[in-house]
């Protein structure tokens, strides 16, 4: 029996990168299209005021691969970071556990990655100014899956602590991102302004008005996973002419803001419009270059089990 490997977020960092996550991820798309991924929906558990523990089981069929991964969330660490995750990785051939690696990195990389899919086949091709809203450890990933799919020349930032929207701006100035990027004091100015908006936040009530989001925009949204947690309004909800999610099963569990608007009357579900696993290996789906096109994620356990399985690939040889 091998040696258990245990792979830290710097050991993965170093190695695989957003591009892989990308491949990977629409090779797992692929996969549970032709029914070859056995899941359970994610279990959400409270741990004590604003706390959250997440565990994610998921098997390939086609791979001969399962993992299972556990995330917390405390929003109020000083010390340690607000999201923190581990996958355990065994093989279905034999059983045996392979590895124990560091999830943080790849929860955000591999989300980041199904927002590439996403915004590539929805953003106006001509896209070219960035809006972040909220500028944790989430919302980096984000930023590198966006640039990958459109030619991002403007990137405006906001946080409702400034000071940590600074210190974004200077992360990914030393990453290399060449666009102009500007810190600005309120998110409805971002919204008006930005052709595509990252909202990664895990406010209970709306960050932005929905009102102000120009014509053409697109928006991805993916911070809030409780039905709880609304960071985008009913009035961008209602706005939007395309609504795609990622994971159908886990967005009428998890996606607040979309429980909140079936349950308002404001859409259905039958007017989502699709999932990533139905529209990565598609045509382009934007109409004209006026439609609000809305991508709205949760996570899934297979999302998990594609970017573990291309790392395990780097490292098992």
């Amino acid at each position: 029996m091998n040696p258990l490997i245990t792979l830290t977020d710097k050991d993965i960092e170093a190695k695989y990168k957003i591009t892989h996550a990308i491949e990977d991820v629409k090779n797992i798309l692929d996969d549970y299209k032709n029914d070859q991924i056995v899941e359970s929906i994610r279990t959400v558990l409270p741990a004590g005021d604003d706390n959250s523990m997440l565990y994610m089981p998921c098997i390939s069929i086609s791979s001969h691969v399962s993992i299972i991964k556990t995330v917390s969330i405390f929003p109020t660490n000083k010390k340690f970071p607000t999201t923190q995750g581990n996958i355990l990785v065994t093989d279905l051939n034999s059983g045996e556990h392979k590895a124990n690696m560091a999830a943080s990195y790849l929860t955000r990389l591999r989300t980041g990655a199904m927002t590439a899919i996403a915004t590539d086949k929805l953003a106006t091709e001509d896209a070219r100014s960035l809006g972040v809203i909220g500028t944790g450890n989430m919302s980096f990933e984000q930023v590198l899956g966006v640039i990958q799919v459109r030619d991002i020349q403007k990137i405006y930032l906001f946080n409702r602590t400034e000071s940590k929207a600074h210190d974004f701006k200077k992360r990914l100035e030393d990453f290399g991102i060449w666009a102009d990027i500007e810190v600005v004091s309120d998110a409805d100015s971002l919204v008006e302004k930005s052709d595509i908006i990252n909202c990664a936040t895990q406010s209970k009530t709306p960050v932005y008005d929905g009102a102000k989001v120009k014509p053409g925009a697109h928006i991805n949204g993916v911070g809030s996973f409780t039905p709880e947690m609304k960071e985008m309004d009913r009035t961008i909800i209602k706005r939007a002419d395309q609504i795609y999610v990622d994971d159908m099963h886990g967005i009428k569990e998890e996606a607040g803001e979309l429980i909140d608007a079936v349950e308002a009357g404001i859409i259905s579900w039958d007017d989502i419009k699709g999932t990533l696993a139905e529209i990565f290996d598609g045509e382009y789906l934007r109409q004209n270059d006026e439609e609000i096109t809305l991508y709205k994620c949760v996570g899934a356990g297979y999302f998990d089990l594609a970017v573990a399985h291309g790392v395990m690939k780097m490292f098992d040889q």
